[in-house]
C-alpha cells in the first residue's frame, strides 16, 4: 500500500514539473528578419571585398534617388492591374479586392536568396492572412516560365504574377535601374537579362503593400535595401487590426 502511494506521489510531482516547464519554440517561429540577417552575415564572410563594395554603393544610390519617398504611400489609391497567372488566366487586383484585402508584394526573382527566404515565410504565414480576410499576390519582373519555376520550387499556394517590363511596378513608383557595375555582376553571375527578357537592368524595390477593399493603401513597406523585407507576422497583426 505504501509503495502504491509513493508511486502516485512521484507521478503527480512529475506531471507538475512538466506543466511548469516553458514550451520550446519551434523553428517555424523564427522571424524572417533573423533569417535575412543570417544570410547577410554569411555574405559578409564569404564575398570578396570588391563585390561587397559594389553592392553597398548600389544600395546607397537607391537611397539617394529618393524612390521610397516618391513611391505610392499609405493613403494613396492603389493602381489596378491585370496580369496573366501561371495557368494563363487574366488576374486583376480589382477582382481580388472584391473578396477582401490584398497583401501585394514584389520580389526581384528566383535568383535572389533573400527573395526565396521571404516567399517561403509568406507561404507559412498565408493561413493567417486568409483567416483575417486577405489574399496574397506576389509580382516579379521575371518572365512567366521563370516565375512558374520559382513558385513550384517554393511550393507557393498564392498568386505569383509576371510583371514583364515592370509595368505595374512603375505605376507604383518602385522601379530603379541598377548601376553599371552591379548590373554587370548580375548578368555575368546568373544572367539577369535572360530572367527578365530585356536589357533594361531595372528592378523593383522589394516593396509590400496592404490594400483595403476600397483600393486604398493602408500599409506600405518601402526600403532601398533589398535585403530588408516586411515581416509576415507583422502583416498579420495589421490585418487583424483592420478587419
Amino acid at each position: 500500500m505504501k509503495t502504491n502511494t509513493l508511486l502516485l506521489l512521484t507521478l503527480c510531482l512529475f506531471l507538475l514539473s512538466c506543466n511548469n516547464e516553458s514550451p520550446t519554440k519551434s523553428n517555424s517561429t523564427t522571424s524572417l528578419k533573423s533569417k535575412l540577417e543570417e544570410k547577410k552575415s554569411n555574405f559578409a564572410k564569404k564575398a570578396d571585398d570588391n563585390k561587397k563594395r559594389a553592392y553597398k554603393e548600389g544600395i546607397q544610390e537607391v537611397v539617394q534617388s529618393g524612390i521610397t519617398k516618391t513611391a505610392k504611400q499609405i493613403g494613396d489609391k492603389a493602381p489596378n492591374f491585370t496580369l496573366t497567372n501561371a495557368q494563363g488566366k487574366p488576374t486583376a487586383l480589382s477582382d481580388y479586392l472584391k473578396k477582401g484585402k490584398v497583401v501585394l508584394t514584389w520580389y526581384r526573382g528566383g535568383w535572389c536568396p533573400y527573395c526565396n527566404l521571404t516567399l517561403a515565410q509568406l507561404q507559412d504565414e498565408l493561413p493567417n492572412f486568409k483567416a483575417n480576410g486577405a489574399n496574397l499576390i506576389a509580382l516579379t519582373p521575371e518572365l512567366p516560365d521563370k516565375s512558374i519555376s520559382t513558385a513550384e520550387k517554393n511550393n507557393l499556394a498564392f498568386e505569383v504574377l509576371s510583371d514583364v517590363g515592370n509595368k505595374v511596378a512603375k505605376e507604383y513608383g518602385i522601379v530603379f535601374q541598377l548601376n553599371e557595375e552591379v548590373a554587370g555582376m548580375y548578368n555575368k553571375g546568373f544572367g539577369l537579362n535572360n530572367y527578365n527578357g530585356d536589357k533594361s537592368n531595372e528592378l523593383p524595390l522589394a516593396a509590400t503593400y496592404i490594400i483595403d477593399e476600397n483600393g486604398e493603401i493602408i500599409y506600405a513597406f518601402l526600403d532601398a535595401d533589398y535585403r530588408n523585407r516586411a515581416e509576415p507576422s507583422e502583416l498579420t497583426k495589421i490585418l487583424s487590426k483592420n478587419k
